[in-house]
């Protein structure tokens, strides 16, 4: 998603060249492409001068909603179960943990992938030999 904001320029961008940029499998790539369709965030399109793009501006989607299309949307998993584990140890570190969970989550609600796609570019110019 982020190789799709930083080269957004109108066209469609096509699989194998973000999956070489990226060093990932386009196999693979595929899938998380297909799932990125499936929540409405990439449009694709097929034929020649085909590929993929945004569905929506990049600073219109945020990172939830990517990690979403990629795991489902988050649920509390953590819920304590059975009596007395109010005051178990394992039920203080899981509470912990739903803690984390939700403060991630607030993380990525609040952040835009054009915003994570300036810090990409920061990060590229600000390297020196």
């Amino acid at each position: 998603m982020v190789d799709l904001a930083l080269h957004a320029n109108g066209e469609p961008i096509q699989c194998r060249d973000i999956a070489a940029r990226q060093e990932i499998p386009e196999p693979y790539l595929n899938q998380l492409l297909s799932a990125m369709r499936r929540a409405r965030l990439v449009a694709s399109r097929r034929g020649p001068g085909g590929g993929h793009q945004l569905a929506r501006p990049a600073s219109q989607i945020t990172l939830a909603e990517i990690v979403d299309a990629l795991d489902g949307p988050s649920e509390d998993s953590l819920a304590t179960t059975g009596r007395g584990a109010e005051t178990s140890c394992a039920c203080a570190l899981r509470e912990v943990w739903r803690d984390v969970g939700q403060r991630a989550r607030e993380v990525i609600d609040g952040m835009t992938l054009d915003e994570l796609a300036s810090r990409v570019r920061e990060r590229a110019y600000s390297y020196s030999i």
